[in-house]
Parts: structure tokens; C-alpha cells; sequence
């Protein structure tokens, strides 16, 4: 089948069809190219962009494609592009902000095989890896998994056991992280810098969402839009660690840490009584105090200055543009 690229990595980091434990063509099928148009007037339409771009794959024979939410969430328009070059429109099932998993529903047939889900627990740092792009085998990359620890971003988002592969894929949202079975472990979600082990320079890595982390909320997910869990509270405050503190790097403007007066440039000290000095800490004792809508007691320093705030949190999906509903 011809692919219509116009890039390719090197034949050597290419998956040879040959001696593989899976059906690489298959694979590749189910590998989808998405776009999405989103409102301008959408909440995340100026730090995501209105045009959006990245991958998908097939995950049942109705058509239901998993991807990366950044790219679908508030979209008003879906396309999806197979690697034969078939068009075929598609809606918004839904996206799920803790996990960070979106799907997508085709409008027609899409005529490509359902990629078969694996398991990421149980892989282990040195395995090999496939992560595959649409666009066919010039798309695909041989890799190795590098690390599995949390991701903590500073947009409150959190993950216990990342997968983080390397060479990193340049176009690595939505991707399909395959195992050395061919089985679906992970999507594409993020480039990141990582630290060798004994090495003074970083290197490029490819952060992936565990497919594990979909399997409970799948159901709830296509059926509701929404993972059917308590909603977090969201502060609308984006912390990074700097020489062991945690500091405010912005606010959300009238978001609730902004209504609180929470300023960039203060320091987190404590989330309701207890210390934090860095992000995961931060976040989970945040996310331990109740539901959305909890009310959230902040020690602050500024200039010096201990300084109490509380924050009314909310429902970060409420302020977004839901799915229409076909």
C-alpha cells in the first residue's frame, strides 16, 4: 500500500515486517490521522490552538478511535484519515482530564482493523517498543521504553507510572505505543527531556499514557462523555519546582486562584495544613481534599511573607465546550 509522506525516519529505525511477533501492516492500518477545528471562542482555544493535528487509533469495529484529548477537547469538527486516504467524518465522544485520554467516533466506515489493547503493567524499562505515527511503516519507529515513574504537569495533571520511550517520535500526540506483541500499551502524549543514568546531557523521550488507565473508565466514557468519577477540583494554577520549592508560574486569569489573589511568582508552603514542595505532592494532597467544588486553604509566601488564601475550586470540565450529541 502506498503511503503518501513526505518524511520518513532511517531505514534503521524503521520495524522491519520480518521476523516481528504481530501483523505490522494491520497495525499501521489502524493507525488514524485526526484534525480537529475547535470554537475561538473555546476555553483552551488560545493555549491549544482552533487547528489541531496529531494521530489516533482504532479501537473497535464501530469506529471508535482513541486518541490524545488535547486534540479533540471543545472541537466542533472531526476528521479522520486513513492511511488508504479515506476521509470520513467524526464527533467528540468525549475527553477525560485526569488521565488525558479523548475518543472520537467516525461518522462512516473506515474500512481499517480495531487494534487490539495490551497491557502496560508489566513492561519494563529496556523493552522493546513500537511507536507508530499514521502514515504507514516511513511513521513507525523502533524503540525502547526508558522509564516508567509519575508525570506531574504543571497544568494539574498528574500520572502515577508514565511510559517514556526513546527515540522520541516528532509527531508523537495521539500515537500508537505498541508492544513487542503488537497490542495497543500506551498513546502518544508529549516530548519531554530526559536524564541518562550516569550521562551530564538530556535526551529527547516521548511521554506515553498507560492504555491501563482507559480500561475502567472506557465504558462511562463512550456512553456519558465523562470517566463517571468525582470531578477533581481545579485551581487554574500552573506551579513548578524550583531549588526544592514550588512556585506559582501563573494563573488562569479569572480562574479561582486568580479570584483568591494568588499572584505568579508566590511559593505554595502548604495546601490545607500540610507541607508541599513539589508538584505531585502538591496535587495529590490537593485532589485528597474532596470533589470539585471544595474549598482549598493555601499558605503563601510572597516577598517574604506568609500569606493565608483560600481558593474555591471548580469543575475544570464545566468551562469547557461539551461534545454534541449525534
Amino acid at each position: 500500500m502506498a503511503d503518501d509522506v513526505d518524511w520518513s525516519f532511517p531505514e534503521a529505525l524503521q520495524p522491519v515486517r520480518e521476523g516481528l511477533g504481530f501483523d505490522l501492516e494491520r497495525a499501521m492500518d489502524a493507525v488514524v490521522a485526526i484534525r480537529a477545528e475547535v470554537p475561538d471562542d473555546a476555553f483552551t482555544a488560545g493555549t491549544l490552538g482552533t487547528d489541531r493535528g496529531g494521530n489516533g487509533v482504532v479501537i473497535d469495529a464501530a469506529g471508535v478511535v482513541l486518541t490524545i484529548g488535547y486534540l479533540v477537547t471543545e472541537a466542533s469538527r472531526v476528521w479522520i484519515t486513513t492511511r488508504a486516504g479515506a476521509v470520513v467524518p467524526g464527533y467528540v465522544l468525549g475527553y477525560d482530564q485526569p488521565t488525558g485520554f479523548g475518543l472520537v467516533r467516525a461518522l462512516g466506515p473506515l474500512g481499517v482493523p480495531a487494534l487490539e489493547r495490551g497491557r502496560a503493567a508489566g513492561r519494563a524499562v529496556g523493552d522493546r517498543v513500537y511507536l507508530l505515527g499514521h502514515g504507514g511503516r516511513r511513521h513507525a519507529l523502533k524503540a525502547r521504553i526508558r522509564a516508567r515513574r509519575e508525570f506531574a504537569g504543571y497544568w494539574e495533571y498528574l500520572i502515577d507510572e508514565a511510559i517514556f520511550t526513546a527515540p522520541a517520535h516528532p509527531e508523537w500526540s495521539g500515537a500508537a505505543l505498541l508492544d513487542d506483541a503488537g497490542r495497543l500499551i500506551g498513546i502518544g502524549s508529549l516530548l519531554t527531556e530526559e536524564q541518562a543514568e550516569g550521562a551530564s546531557q538530556t535526551r529527547q523521550t516521548n511521554m506515553s499514557v498507560p492504555i491501563d488507565l482507559l480500561e475502567p473508565i472506557l465504558e462511562s466514557l463512550q456512553h456519558t462523555g465523562a470517566s463517571g468519577l468525582p470531578p477533581r477540583p481545579w485551581l487554574g494554577l500552573y506551579a513548578g519546582q524550583s531549588d526544592g520549592q514550588l512556585v506559582v508560574g501563573g494563573v488562569v486569569t479569572g480562574g479561582p486562584a486568580d479570584r483568591a489573589g494568588v499572584r505568579p511568582g508566590d511559593l505554595v508552603i502548604e495546601v490545607a495544613g500540610r507541607r508541599v514542595d513539589a508538584l505531585a505532592p502538591f496535587l495529590r494532597t490537593l485532589w485528597s481534599l474532596g470533589p470539585a467544588g471544595v474549598a482549598v486553604p493555601l499558605m503563601l509566601a510572597r516577598e517574604g511573607d506568609l500569606l493565608p488564601v483560600t481558593v474555591a475550586s471548580v469543575d475544570r470540565g464545566q468551562l469547557l465546550h461539551r461534545p454534541a450529541l449525534h
